[in-house]
């Protein structure tokens, strides 16, 4: 799913691009495509991969739609090694300015983890999509044309 205008020309800015992945065999994607939705309506880009996503998949997704963030939904349990894959890959790539944030079901103590590992934001249940957009706005910044 790609969604929201695109208007270039100089001086203009380009809408933030944002991936949205479900990395993983975690099956349940309602809580991306309603964060993917919210963001897409508040006139960013969005790509939805779908499920089952692994993070090279995601990581090329981002490389070549020439994202400036990854939001990662992951339920499974499965959320230090499978962020903490996503931020080496991009690494690897020299693509680290790529914004990385993401939520789901994350123990408390886990979220410090993630933040200290380079996770520039973890949202949990009940996260308002107001807030969720804010902070996108807040913390991607975005890019002029020309």
């Amino acid at each position: 799913m790609v969604a929201g205008p695109t208007q270039t020309g100089p001086g203009s800015a380009v809408p933030r691009r944002v991936v949205v992945a479900k990395p993983g065999l975690d099956g349940h994607d309602r809580g991306a495509k309603i964060v993917a939705r919210a963001l897409r309506d508040a006139g960013m880009e969005v790509i939805y991969t779908g499920l089952h996503q692994t993070p090279e998949q995601i990581v090329a997704t981002a490389l070549a739609e020439d994202a400036d963030a990854i939001g990662l939904s992951v339920l499974s349990g499965a959320h230090l090694t499978l962020f903490a894959r996503v931020l080496d890959l991009l690494a690897a790539e020299d693509a680290s300015d790529i914004v990385v944030f993401g939520g789901g079901i994350i123990p408390e103590a886990d979220r410090s983890q993630l933040l200290e590992r380079g996770v520039a934001g973890v949202f949990g249940p009940g996260t308002s999509m107001a807030a969720i957009v804010e902070w996108v706005r807040e913390h991607v910044p975005e890019r002029e044309v020309g």
